[in-house]
């Protein structure tokens, strides 16, 4: 499933070709992609044409595009969404879902097309709300705006991720250290800290040298800080490369795929050496996935 870094090289290339444009059509050629759209609303379709969007914004691993009538088309790519800019005219993608037509007073018309070949991810027209905090509620690369301030009402329990400016590092500190669960399952609670999936994950821990099952209120706060440290500075890395790709699901608005996969010290290494202390590095069953660590770097202390 995308992650932070994923989500946000998607909300990035798509930025300046959505932003001030009007969404001139609305295809739909796979209703299963409106499962997260309430019709109570209004239709789809109808909610979208004619209207202009005001900017590309994350939290976490989703995405919304503020639009002029106060709503937002909320996009969550699930296992394996794909959100492409394509020229009017092009041939379609395989396993094409959604498509806008957009007008952009810059760069003139093109398509953006949603892809999603297993149809967990989705499209979505959402009432706004205001944030808790006050603070905008994701990270965007525009000038605030009226929207800045207002998150989509399915995003709402999403807490904020490590690299959102308004994220509070004692706040989470604080809730972390009444966590009882293992620590990588509070690494996963989206609603603790939004953005990391099991790939970031498995690495922050390595990075920190943390048993994944480590209770997360057994951490002292020098050892949390450390470990919060490592998690933005992997994001970030991966961000820099692009995102990881294993496979064609996750790709760019260009359609290329990030290259972070090469970088990884942990997740999908096992067998091969650890790149501290040579001990073959191993894979452990964990919830309904898995777990790479070192044995002896990561031990259950």
């Amino acid at each position: 499933m995308p992650e932070l870094p994923e989500v946000e090289v998607v909300r990035a290339g798509v930025e300046p070709a959505v932003t001030g444009a009007v969404i001139a059509g609305v295809e739909v050629f796979e209703e299963r992609s409106l499962r997260r759209h309430d019709p109570a609303l209004g239709p789809f379709t109808e909610m979208l044409q004619g209207h202009r969007v005001l900017a590309a914004v994350r939290r976490g691993k989703f995405l919304w595009l503020p639009l002029d009538t106060g709503r937002a088309l909320v996009v969550h790519l699930g296992m394996s969404g794909q959100v492409l800019l394509r020229s009017p005219g092009t041939d379609a993608d395989r396993q094409l879902r959604i498509r806008l037509a957009l007008d952009h007073p810059d760069h003139g018309e093109l398509w953006l097309n949603f892809v999603d070949q297993r149809i967990f991810g989705s499209m979505a027209v959402d009432a706004m709300q205001p944030t808790r905090d006050g603070l905008p509620a994701g990270f965007s690369g525009r000038a605030s705006g009226p929207w800045s301030g207002l998150i989509p009402s399915q995003v709402a329990h999403i807490a904020r991720d490590p690299l959102d400016p308004g994220f509070s590092t004692p706040l989470f500190l604080a809730a972390l250290a009444r966590k009882k669960t293992g620590i990588k399952r509070a690494l996963l609670d989206q609603t603790l800290i939004s953005g990391i999936g099991n790939i970031y994950a498995d690495e922050a821990l390595f990075a920190a040298r943390l048993h994944y099952e480590q209770p997360a209120d057994s951490l002292s706060p020098a050892k949390a800080r450390a470990l919060l440290a490592a998690v933005r500075s992997i994001l970030n890395r991966a961000l820099a490369e692009g995102g990881t790709s294993f496979d064609a699901q996750y790709v760019n608005v260009n359609g290329q795929s990030g290259y972070f996969a090469h970088s990884l010290s942990a997740y999908g290494r096992q067998g091969s050496p650890c790149p501290r202390c040579a001990t073959p590095l191993v894979r452990r069953q964990f919830m309904n996935r898995s777990s790479h660590l070192c044995p002896r770097c990561q031990r259950l202390r």
